[in-house]
């Protein structure tokens, strides 16, 4: 349902105080002043540069002022005519006594003048005094109907807006910008590229990320090719999102949830997951939507994850999610972590976006066991040390990358990370020395936490898939408990 239909009904239930939330100003007023001509009601708009315009009343030196604006209301009004009357950016003004008193008094008086009070703003800042009074309408983004004619509007000649997959590519670079910036995007990739391109169009999108600051946009060029091993998670992942988009939400993947011990490329793997099934990555940093003021975290939560899901079809990155949500349990912060962890939780559920979801962990232990119960991921897999055959993919892949002869002798390797077996290869190339004396410069972090990383594995064992082979990880051969053996002889006793 469009923003004409709801305010519609909500006019013709004589609701006195409608908030709606709203960018695009122009667009949103374009749709009341056709609705106002279809039912032939009386439209009066106010802001504070052009002050009161109405049919019904002459402009004035006063009419600047936002409390004459919400005074005026009423001499708008007759009994006989509904008049909507748009405050438009008037969350600027309804902190003030004046203006919350004089707002109350007429939304009363409206339910018999039939006079409405519309406020549009790109945020809804609601005083206490007003909070039961008014209802909330949501503008939403243009939808894909919407898309393709702004594109169309745009890209008028041949060839222009290309047919099939590309089309569908530009049309998913699209979803989630304002129609102005749609407009603009468009006409960008037309005189940059003569026609429209998605690439042009994701950087466009990206200004999102930069302008929330919530949000992080990771560009990288390592697909699967670059990372050694976890042979299991990558088909399934890849299984999971080979369609590029599905109109159905119930039949998307969700994401999945990765623990290991550090260093055994949960993070390289989520972006290496966006460079090999060609979507962007975003990464979300938990301590960046934290805020001084009381109920900022919670607000810069929910900017997040809409910004998140305009940014559709991604996917989104939370590393170390245990850390990031530390302080669940309430302790310390006023239960600020356990609110944006809750919404996070009924985001993670409830969501339609087409956002696939990569938590990596290294402490179960602080995660409470909500988070990773069915349907909120696709699965939990464990990344275990690599295997023999899984180090010597990995020991190939960064003498390639740091130029490493590949006849040099490698050193003893037992129990080390992917990201050890990187660093000595970083050290060779940087000191100039061979890969055995740069060697002697890694402690494995198996030996610096062997007690933690067992008692990971521990956990994880029949509890999460494997990442490297197909099935339920187990660690280790589970010992059959022999059972007492009881002689049944009669006693000599």
């Amino acid at each position: 349902m469009n923003l004409k239909d709801r305010l519609s009904e909500y006019v013709r239930a004589c609701f006195t105080a409608i908030w709606i939330e709203s960018h695009e100003h122009q667009d949103a007023l374009a749709e009341i002043a056709q609705l106002c001509r279809e039912e032939g009601w009386e439209l009066s708009a106010w802001n504070i540069d052009s002050g009161l315009q109405s049919p019904n009343q002459a402009p004035t030196e006063t009419a600047a002022d936002p409390l004459a604006a919400v005074r005026a209301a009423g001499s708008l009004s007759s009994p006989d005519q509904t008049n909507l009357i748009i405050l438009e950016n008037f969350h600027r003004f309804v902190n003030s006594a004046e203006v919350i008193q004089a707002m109350s008094r007429q939304i009363t008086s409206g339910k018999q003048t039939r006079s409405i009070l519309v406020v549009l703003a790109p945020i809804v800042q609601l005083p206490v005094e007003l909070e039961k009074l008014f209802v909330v309408v949501e503008h939403e983004m243009p939808n894909h109907e919407q898309i393709v004619e702004i594109a169309e509007g745009i890209a008028t000649e041949d060839g222009e807006f290309p047919e099939g997959k590309e089309r569908e590519r530009i049309l998913d670079a699209m979803s989630g910008l304002t129609r102005y910036e749609a407009e603009a995007a468009c006409s960008l990739s037309l005189v940059r590229e003569g026609r429209l391109n998605a690439t042009t169009l994701w950087e466009q999108k990206s200004q999102l990320l930069k302008k929330s600051g919530l949000v992080s946009l990771h560009r990288g060029t390592q697909d699967f090719d670059g990372l050694g091993g976890m042979a299991a998670l990558k088909a399934f992942t890849k299984r999971a999102l080979r369609q590029p988009s599905r109109d159905d939400a119930r039949k998307r993947a969700r994401g999945v949830l990765l623990l290991s011990p550090p260093g055994c490329g949960k993070s390289e793997f989520c972006k290496a997951l966006g460079k090999e099934i060609g979507r962007p990555v975003l990464i979300l940093d938990v301590g960046s939507l934290m805020g001084s003021l009381v109920g900022v975290s919670e607000e810069r939560t929910r900017q997040a994850l809409k910004i998140i899901d305009a940014m559709a079809p991604c996917v989104l990155m939370i590393d170390e999610v245990e850390k990031a949500f530390a302080g669940v349990n309430g302790s310390g912060d006023s239960g600020v972590a356990s609110r944006m962890f809750g919404t996070f939780l009924s985001w993670l559920n409830d969501h339609e976006s087409d956002v696939f979801v990569v938590c990596t962990a290294n402490d179960v232990s602080k995660l409470p066991p909500e988070f990773a119960r069915s349907e909120r991921f696709d699965g939990v897999f464990f990344l275990d040390l690599p295997s023999r055959e899984e180090k010597e993919a990995i020991w190939s892949i960064y003498r390639g990358v740091y130029e490493i002869d590949p006849e040099q002798g490698r050193p003893d390797d037992t129990n080390w990370t992917g990201a050890e077996i990187k660093a000595c290869c970083r050290l060779a190339t940087l000191l100039d020395i061979p890969l055995v004396q740069a060697a002697e410069n890694v402690v494995p972090v198996a030996v610096t936490a062997s007690e933690s990383i067992e008692k990971l594995r521990s956990w994880a064992s029949s509890r999460c898939l494997s990442a490297s082979q197909s099935g339920i990880f187990q660690h280790g051969k589970t010992a059959t408990k022999s059972r007492r053996r009881v002689n049944r002889d009669p006693s000599t006793n």
